[in-house]
C-alpha cells in the first residue's frame, strides 16, 4: 500500500520521505504561492481548479490560502472562504454547499501520537472533516481531526471543533459546545 493510501485510509503513515507525498505537497504549495499573488480572479479561479480535489460552480477563496495537499480539499458549489484560510488536508475535507468560513479559519486532518519517541519517528494518521451545507464558521474557528459539522450550523468565531456538532446548532467557545438549535425558515 502507498503511504498516500495509507494516509487517505486513515492508517498510520510517513510523510516525510515519500516521494509522492513530498511532491503532492510541493505542488500544493507552488500553486498556493501562485494563487496568493494573483490579482486577476478568473485566473485565480483557474488556479484552484488545476490541484483543488473539487471545486463546485460559484466559490470564491480570498487569499491567502495555504492547504497542505490541495487534492483532499472538495468545496462544493457556492462556498466561500475568507482571508488567511489554512487546510491541512492529509485526509478529505469535505464542504459543502452555501457554506461561508470566516477568514484565519483551520482546519487540521493530521493526528499526531502523544508519545514523543513515536511522534519523533514522524508518523502520523489522519481523519476526515465534513461541514454540512448552509453552514457559517466564523473568524479563527479551528476544526479538528474527525468531525462532522451538520447541515445549517453556525459556528461562532474563535470556536475549537473537537467533536461532531448536531444540524442547525449553534456552537461556540473552546471546545465547542452546542447552546441552541437553530429554527430553519
Amino acid at each position: 500500500m502507498r503511504e498516500y493510501e495509507k494516509m487517505i485510509a486513515g492508517l498510520d503513515y510517513y510523510p516525510m520521505n515519500d516521494e509522492e507525498l513530498v511532491e503532492l505537497r510541493r505542488i500544493s504549495l507552488e500553486k498556493t504561492r501562485e494563487f496568493n499573488a494573483e490579482p486577476d480572479v478568473d485566473k485565480r479561479e483557474a488556479i484552484l481548479k488545476s490541484f483543488l480535489g473539487k471545486m463546485g460552480k460559484g466559490c470564491y477563496i480570498t487569499p491567502s490560502l495555504f492547504c497542505d495537499y490541495g487534492c483532499n480539499l472538495e468545496l462544493d458549489d457556492n462556498v466561500y472562504f475568507n482571508a488567511n484560510c489554512v487546510v491541512l488536508d492529509c485526509a478529505k475535507v469535505k464542504i459543502g454547499k452555501n457554506t461561508f468560513v470566516g477568514p484565519n479559519t483551520q482546519f487540521y486532518t493530521p493526528i499526531h501520537p502523544l508519545d514523543y519517541k513515536t511522534r519523533n519517528t514522524f508518523i502520523e494518521s489522519a481523519k476526515p472533516i465534513t461541514v454540512g451545507k448552509n453552514c457559517w464558521l466564523g473568524g479563527s474557528v479551528v476544526v479538528l481531526p474527525g468531525v462532522t459539522i451538520g447541515d445549517g450550523c453556525v459556528i461562532g468565531a474563535g470556536a475549537v471543533v473537537t467533536k461532531d456538532i448536531p444540524a442547525n446548532s449553534l456552537a461556540v467557545g473552546n471546545p465547542a459546545r452546542v447552546i441552541k438549535t437553530i429554527e430553519q425558515n
